[in-house]
């Protein structure tokens, strides 16, 4: 089992850092979804924003890990059969997404922290609010939040698509390399 990434492959770091964000990711924008619509008497009107800003927390944390591991790691490169035009999107698209998850997570803090109070993390501790409150600070991260949402997961839409198309389409090797960490012996090809 790789541990490290190497220039063919992904190592199980990178693997479950990959597969717990999207999971943390899915779970979010469900939840951040349901909830917006939930009126004051609703059970769930105050527990389902103390979940979502504790696994966004979660989710910053491991991105910031996510971060630092690729920035210090070795990357794949790309299969021979991908054209150049793949390689330039799926790069655009995964720099973008790591932008987009680094703005919901700052624009989500600013809603928790509008004002002044900091952001519980599970009952655990308390991240403190860092900066003083702005004019309309909730209302305008929250427009952020929402806007940078939506487009994360349009973005998370074509990025599926992506490895999906390689997968059934060019029966090529890239998802499998997000999914363990050795290729088979056999590798897929076209028929």
């Amino acid at each position: 089992m790789l541990i490290r990434d190497t220039t063919l492959h992904f190592g199980i770091i990178s693997i479950l850092l990959h597969w717990s964000m999207t999971l943390l990711i899915i779970g979010l924008f469900t939840l951040g979804y349901y909830m917006v619509g939930l009126d004051y008497y609703h059970p769930w009107y105050h527990a389902a924003p103390w979940w979502h800003k504790s696994f966004g927390l979660v989710l910053l944390g491991l991105l910031f890990v996510r971060s630092l591991w690729r920035a210090n790691n070795l990357k794949p490169a790309p299969l021979p059969n991908h054209s150049s035009w793949e390689r330039s999107l799926a790069s655009l698209t995964h720099y973008l997404l790591y932008i987009l998850l680094y703005s919901l997570c700052i624009s989500g803090y600013l809603i928790a922290t509008a004002k002044g109070s900091g952001v519980e993390l599970f009952s655990l501790l308390e991240v403190p609010a860092l900066f003083p409150e702005m004019d309309d600070q909730k209302d305008f991260a929250g427009k952020l939040h929402k806007y940078f949402a939506y487009t994360l997961a349009a973005f998370v839409v074509l990025h599926t698509a992506g490895a999906l198309k390689h997968h059934l389409f060019d029966r090529d090797e890239t998802l499998m390399r997000m999914l363990k960490t050795q290729p088979d012996n056999n590798h897929r090809r076209k028929p």
